[in-house]
């Protein structure tokens, strides 16, 4: 559950520690007062999306921290490579700065806002207003009953076959030409061909002929200093050269070899001198020889430099990218050559993959079904505690139109029907719910999903629109059930539901310095009877109304303790 929240500098929350409750969390305020600001910090912290435009006016960056007791063996730690501590205590930093950038932490050590996301989903569901819009959305339908079903690993099989189909008719409809465009691109692929086949390309050539076009640029330098080095070691006929001067050094110490062992020693020296001396005259003489280079060479590199360069812009960047593009050309010229064989060939795949995927697609969609009449029965329960007994609700599902009956879901279109009253006909939510009826409806199947979860927090924010009265009792009472086990942090505007919580904060807007601030504040006995007046009679809050809120807390403590018992 999450136990802290701290908040700097989000908003007109310029500093606010949150310290919240197992069970039932109810934050109410005056409207703007900034209780959905709390719940904006509580997103950013598990990675939803934050803009800076929340960052308090002023301050360079925010920063919300979220400490989580009693974590588990969350999927993300395994994925990842972290653990909660020894405690199950996991905790969650998330710092907007003004130029955008996010810092995430999870436990001090640095993530991606992607990484504390998938964390975050794990460990916190926010539910919004905006989530009603998706409950009128039928194209959400069928992603809720999925997820009521566990039906993600048939669906995923399914999806593998589906590509599989998709694929090959992808592939047959690119073999599916007229002659014009047939004749076309026969054309084009046989000018590449033809073109790439006549360079004659060789892998690594390239680099071959740049370090010899450096070769033949330097040659003359090159012949030159051989020329000179041979001079210095050989010499000519007009002047001796290091080889010579050695060898009568040599000879004179050769004289007295044996006479004085220093001069033996040198004499050895020498001869070894002489020896290296007249190899390298050699090789001197031998590489003046090689840089002589014929007339024509290097304008013929550069030529076919010049060549494989605009093969490169065309083709590839490389020889071997080059020669693979070759390859794809010519099996794409047999493929069309011999288009009528291969569509032939993928038809009969292509039928095998429809029978296969079609195969998965009803494993998936009996196993959906056996899903939404489980939906149905649950749904219409949780809506009988919600103060609608007269409600009901059906998944209804419809074949996919399409040429082959399937998309990328499977075989099935889902729809959310229902029927406010008895006696009318069953239609889509959207043509029939109300406000209130669309907060209960949706608040039944974020209770029904939750179920199958490992999620230990729940956040509603402002869900009870358009319930009043009775129904606001029922509602209250639904949560303080879902509060029994799972954490409810809940901001609203109705006393039943700020009277059955477990804890109950306010959320005050003041200033201070010139400046708005908000603060957040839990409530005694006597606060929370003042704030329930104040939610019922507005400003003008009289006895009667404070006996009145006193004697709905009594009521709500009486009915959690029927829960506890």
């Amino acid at each position: 559950m999450l136990s802290v929240l701290h908040i700097e500098n989000i908003a007109v929350i310029e500093s606010a520690d949150i310290t919240f409750g197992g069970g039932f969390n109810a934050l109410t305020g005056e409207t703007g007062a900034g209780k959905s600001i709390v719940v904006d910090a509580m997103g950013a912290v598990t990675g939803e999306r934050a803009s800076r435009d929340l960052i308090r006016t002023g301050a360079k960056s925010a920063l919300v921290t979220g400490a989580f007791s009693g974590v588990g063996a969350l999927p993300w730690f395994a994925e990842n490579g972290l653990e909660p501590d020894e405690g199950g205590e996991v905790l969650l930093q998330r710092q907007i700065m003004a130029d955008g950038k996010n810092l995430c932490r999870v436990n001090g050590l640095p993530v991606t806002v992607t990484q504390l996301r998938a964390l975050g989903r794990q460990l916190l569901n926010i539910h919004g207003q905006h989530d009603g819009q998706q409950l009128l959305d039928e194209g959400c339908h069928l992603g809720y009953l999925d997820r009521f079903g566990g039906t993600g690993g048939l669906l995923e099989n399914y999806r593998e076959a589906y590509g599989a189909l998709r694929a090959l008719e992808q592939r047959m409809a690119s073999l599916r030409m007229d002659e014009a465009e047939k004749a076309r691109k026969v054309d084009s692929l046989q000018f590449q061909i033809g073109e790439l086949e006549r360079a004659g390309l060789v892998p690594g050539e390239e680099e071959e002929l740049l370090s010899r076009r450096e070769l033949l640029r330097s040659a003359a330098d090159l012949a030159q200093a051989a020329e000179e080095a041979h001079y210095a070691l050989s010499g000519d006929d007009d002047s001796v050269g290091a080889v010579a001067l050695l060898m009568e050094a040599e000879e004179a110490l050769g004289r007295v070899s044996g006479v004085s062992p220093e001069l033996d020693e040198l004499y050895q020296r020498l001869t070894e001198c002489r020896c290296l001396a007249q190899d390298a005259a050699d090789s001197a003489r031998g590489a003046r020889g090689s840089f002589d280079f014929e007339p024509g060479e290097l304008d013929q590199l550069e030529g076919r430099l010049d060549r494989l360069y605009r093969l490169k812009k065309k083709y590839g960047s490389s020889e071997e990218e080059m020669l693979d593009y070759l390859d794809r050309c010519r099996r794409e010229l047999d493929e069309i050559q011999f288009a009528d064989d291969t569509l032939l060939r993928l038809e009969q795949e292509r039928a095998e993959a429809l029978t296969e995927a079609k195969a998965r697609a009803g494993a998936l969609s009996a196993e959906r079904k056996r899903a939404g009449e489980a939906l149905q029965r649950r749904i219409q329960t949780e809506l009988a505690q919600l103060d609608m007994p007269k409600v009901r609700f059906q998944v209804a599902f419809a074949p996919v139109e399409s040429e082959t009956g399937l998309d990328d879901a499977g075989m099935d279109t889902v729809r959310f029907l229902m029927s406010a009253n008895v006696g009318e006909d069953l239609k889509p939510i959207q043509k029939i719910a109300s406000g209130g009826e669309l907060a209960r409806i949706m608040l039944a199947l974020k209770n029904v999903l939750a179920e199958n979860d490992d999620v230990g927090t729940l956040v509603f924010d402002e869900v009870d629109t358009g319930v009043s009265g009775r129904a606001a009792q029922k509602v209250a009472e639904k949560l303080a059930q879902v509060a029994r086990h799972k954490q409810v942090l809940c901001v609203t505007h109705l006393p039943q539901l700020a009277a059955m919580a477990d804890v109950h904060f306010s959320v005050e807007k003041g200033e201070k310095n010139g400046r708005t601030f908000t603060a957040v504040e839990v409530l005694d006995r006597a606060r929370r009877q003042a704030e329930l007046a104040r939610l019922t009679a507005g400003d003008h809050v009289t006895r009667a109304a404070l006996d009145s809120a006193g004697e709905l807390l009594d009521g709500a403590a009486e009915y959690r303790r029927s829960l506890a018992n």
